[in-house]
């Protein structure tokens, strides 16, 4: 079953309500904003091994834990602020992971210099085959295997297959106009 599909029957509500709207108005859409795209990454590295619903639920004390996803101020984090980080119950407390984050920061800052930002670097690899884009995240990223990257690329409208082709969000994903649409 389709994760569209599966919102439908979840219970109780307030689940429900979580992944609606994630679904509806995030899951697929393209992100122009460096700082909510690197988030996102974050967010996917994180949820490795979880359940989605988990980092859904802790994404709020993911924004504060990581000063609201700001690529200059993680990329200078020191040893004190993963101590922080992995002390912190609202976030996952993983050190592969929070070392994953600072490092990608760091990686995205250079990124940047030569590209102009973290989307630019994107979209000057795109398009891609899920398989091209996994060799590429693993050869310049820390901990982002093949679920991690399709799963980020998919969220930001680079690949397509976010939502079932019958999803009425498809309609709203579309006029957004994302990538995958533009090969």
């Amino acid at each position: 079953m389709s994760y569209c599909a599966t919102i439908e029957t979840m219970q109780p509500e307030e689940r429900k309500a979580l992944h609606k709207n994630y679904h509806d108005n995030h899951y697929g859409f393209p992100i122009h904003n460096d700082d909510e795209l690197f988030g996102r990454l974050i967010m996917e590295i994180n949820q490795a091994g979880l359940s989605w619903e988990t980092i859904l639920k802790k994404e709020d004390s993911f924004r504060k834990a990581y000063s609201n996803f700001s690529i200059e101020k993680i990329a200078a984090y020191t040893e004190k602020d993963r101590e922080r980080l992995l002390s912190d119950p609202g976030i996952i407390r993983n050190k592969l992971k929070v070392n994953a984050a600072i490092e990608n920061a760091k990686t995205i800052l250079d990124l940047k210099k030569e590209f102009g930002s973290f989307e630019k670097w994107l979209e000057h690899h795109h398009p891609k085959t899920k398989e091209e884009w996994v060799k590429l995240f693993k050869k310049t990223f820390k901990f982002t295997g093949g679920e991690i990257v399709g799963e980020f690329l998919m969220s930001i409208g680079f690949l397509k297959g976010a939502h079932s082709e019958n999803c009425t969000i498809n309609e709203k994903i579309f006029a957004s106009n994302p990538k995958w649409k533009q090969i």
